[in-house]
């Protein structure tokens, strides 16, 4: 397996939403009502930044206030890095934008 996969499949990675033109929770929203987000894994060298289309039966925004700002979302889905089958699973702290999560090597 390639070794930066095998590295962010074990344990749990500082993460943070990669959001553009401005890092929000509200650009966020609009990111998770596309059905696609960026994951960026910040212990990698120069970071690690994943698009995620996410997966809505996995993924979990009930402990998530966007009006308020305060909460979390659960951001869970499928890609290919290094051309291994990956899942992402991050959780999100909608205040700072940031939280952890790792890979899961997807087996055929």
């Amino acid at each position: 397996m390639n070794e930066l996969v095998q590295r962010l499949s074990e344990g749990q990675h500082p993460v943070e939403v990669s959001l553009r033109p401005e890092k929000t929770a509200i650009a966020l929203k609009e990111s998770i009502d596309r059905g696609y987000v960026h994951i960026k894994f910040t212990d990698t060298k120069g970071g690690t930044d994943l698009g995620v289309r996410l997966d809505p039966k996995l993924s979990n925004f009930n402990e998530a206030d966007f009006e308020y700002l305060t909460g979390k979302v659960h951001l869970v889905g499928n890609l290919t890095l290094n051309y291994v089958k990956i899942q992402c699973v991050a959780d999100i702290n909608l205040e700072t934008l940031e939280g952890n999560g790792h890979l899961k090597p997807i087996e055929h």
